[in-house]
């Protein structure tokens, strides 16, 4: 009988869409017809199948039935994604077919038909209706699904017993590969209780139930929480070797309706648990508004970030400049995707192929657009190519930033910007170098006297950059391992690009010349720690000598050329807070301009010879404090 059952649906299932709905017309038909019998006893006490009054009120109700549930649509819902917006659209439509009907039948005498009729039958048949859709989504979604699934069931556990979790759980009854064996929550006063047949559990014995339970994967349906609340769960979880996904926030669901494939992976953001903080619209405003603004590099990581949050504080034109013709052409056309749905898209985008080393390039864009911001984002950042390639990495952030500063003053721009980088301070590496002479570059300028006002900012790794260690590990696991490490004691600062951008251009709003701005990254984390966690979270164990039968292995290949264990945003200790919770702002030590002027030009006509060694010991005389043992 079963069987019998089953095979009658996968019959029903192959139907063209066309036949489908004839099939389910039909059977309301039966429905109707059915709710006329059932009125007619429930009114005189017995069965009537057959009699004039009977024939007549029939005919009648399907007649307007038909017209009223097509034009309300109720033939275009699909019968597996029944729920209680299927509900309310019949209730709707009986609704509108019942008016009718209750005109009718209730206000005029017809022979053989009681005006109470006209009152049941719509009732009865509204239940009939919903009790269909109900079955009929049981058998294709509980038991044809279960029946037709082959492969292997995961146990899932949902975390978080609320609103969102009750509807994730609904939603994976259409999926046979997970079976929920229950949901765990804080809340004490929910534990005990059961909701969709599963119990609630106290998240005090998580540990147990998991491996109680077997749980392969856990669910965080707890959308609303605060980050540090749910890092706390999270790094519980990345102790326990299951594959954890969770919820993005509610403003992220866009229908507010939560299902399983609003699921995500456990991002580092997640990890990092860092409490967003809103920016200040007046320094942004202060920055940016109604102004001709330059970002330089502005296809890269935090250039292309920039250009957005730029285009958000209404300039009067926003101008890329970018060596790259790919990496242009992305940006571009990602701003003017933003830019219609901006609530102030007026400002002009101007894409401009420019090199920053060729300084009449950037003196023909000065010159004609009369910038009043740079945002001097182009350089060269990969430690290891740049320490490889020193005469092009020097060239590039040395030379680049030098033209791009002098043309800036000589165009008389109000502000400049350098984009800088943690590992300016006491560099082990060139390109760390490089970047520290680009700061003394805007500081020696700035204290020589000029009209634009040049600062910096500072700040460590982003996620989810280029060469990020983020999503090297991400598709190392994905791809089974092993996950390279270059040494175990490593730890790095991180901050998302948004959160850079954001604080990059209200530090911006602040600054009024030769400040050193220092963006609060909060604690250091531990590389090789961050690698286990990803590997713990994704489901998967790591492979040891006490463990060889893990799943990943960690494999320590040593640091690269240059790699320093770990990175600081401070020379000195005078770092002072500023207006801003997140930025603090510190005068250092620089070179005057003759000296540095002079080292300068020494250093250019090294890079002219192609002299590697050479280019690197003149950089040395003008960052003293750089130490690498591969150059003496």
């Amino acid at each position: 009988m079963f069987d019998s059952i089953v095979e009658m649906m996968r019959w029903a299932l192959r139907l063209d869409r066309l036949y489908k709905r004839l099939l389910v017309i039909s059977f309301d038909a039966l429905l109707c017809i059915v709710a006329v019998w059932i009125a007619y006893s429930l009114r005189l006490g017995v069965w009537i199948l057959w009699s004039d009054g009977v024939v007549f009120f029939t005919v009648a109700a399907l007649l307007v039935w038909f017209p009223v549930f097509y034009f309300c649509g109720v033939y275009r819902v699909i019968f597996r994604f029944a729920g209680a917006g299927t509900i309310y659209a019949i209730a709707k439509a009986v609704a509108a077919f019942a008016l009718p009907v209750v005109v009718l039948f209730g206000f005029y005498t017809i022979p053989g038909v009681p005006r109470t009729i006209a009152l049941l039958h719509p009732i009865l048949f509204f239940g009939l209706l919903v009790t269909s859709r109900i079955i009929m989504r049981y058998l294709l979604v509980d038991i044809l699904s279960s029946h037709n699934y082959s492969g292997e069931q995961r146990n899932v556990l949902i975390y978080g017993a609320g609103s969102a979790g009750q509807q994730l759980a609904s939603s994976m009854r259409t999926e046979p590969a997970m079976r929920l064996v229950g949901f765990v929550d804080d809340d004490h006063n929910v534990v005990g209780q059961r909701l969709n047949g599963q119990p609630v559990l106290p998240s005090t014995d998580l540990e147990d139930i998991i491996a109680r339970e077997a749980v392969n994967d856990v669910l965080l349906a707890f959308p609303s929480v605060k980050r540090s609340a749910q890092k706390k769960i999270i790094e519980r979880l990345s102790k326990l070797e299951v594959q954890v996904k969770i919820l993005p926030s509610l403003s992220g669901i866009i229908d507010g309706t939560v299902t399983v494939d609003d699921l995500r992976a456990i991002s580092i953001e997640d990890l990092l648990g860092r409490a967003a903080v809103e920016p200040d619209r007046n320094l942004m405003e202060q920055a940016v508004s109604g102004k001709t603004v330059v970002v330089t590099g502005a296809g890269g990581s935090i250039g292309s970030e920039l250009c957005r949050q730029i285009a958000a504080y209404q300039p009067e034109r926003l101008i890329l400049a970018e060596a790259s013709e790919i990496a242009l052409y992305s940006i571009d056309q990602a701003l003017r995707d933003l830019q219609e749905g901006l609530e102030h898209p007026e400002f002009e985008i101007v894409p401009m192929l420019v090199n920053v080393v060729e300084r009449e390039q950037i003196s023909r864009l000065f010159r004609k657009w009369k910038p009043q911001i740079i945002f001097h984002s182009a350089a060269y950042k990969h430690v290891p190519l740049v320490e490889a390639n020193p005469l092009s990495g020097i060239r590039n952030n040395i030379f680049g930033t030098l033209n791009t500063a002098l043309e800036a003053e000589a165009a008389n721009v109000e502000k400049f910007i350098l984009i800088s980088t943690d590992k300016a301070v006491r560099p082990t590496n060139v390109m760390g170098a490089t970047k520290r002479a680009c700061e003394l570059i805007l500081q020696g300028i700035s204290d020589r006297g000029s009209n634009t006002q040049f600062s910096m900012v500072r700040f460590g790794n982003v996620l989810g950059s280029s060469g990020s260690v983020v999503p090297r590990f991400m598709k190392q696991i994905e791809a089974g391992g092993p996950v390279t490490l270059t040494d175990r004691r490593i730890t790095r600062y991180f901050m998302t690009i948004p959160e850079a951008a954001q604080l990059v251009i209200q530090a911006a709003g602040m600054a009024k010349g030769g400040e050193v701005f220092l963006l609060d990254m909060g604690k250091s984390v531990r590389i090789a720690d961050l690698a286990v966690s990803m590997i713990n979270l994704s489901g998967r164990s790591q492979r040891t000598a006490e463990r060889p039968d893990g799943d990943i292995e960690i494999v320590e290949v040593g640091l690269r050329p240059g790699e320093k264990l770990y990175e600081e945003l401070l020379i000195g200790d005078n770092a002072e807070p500023s207006s801003h919770p997140k930025i603090m702002m510190a005068s250092e030590n620089f070179l005057g301009w003759d000296a540095l002027y002079a080292h300068l030009a020494n250093l250019d006509e090294i890079l002219e010879a192609g002299r590697s060694e050479p280019a690197v010991v003149e950089l040395r005389k003008i960052v003293p404090e750089f130490v690498n043992p591969d150059y003496s």
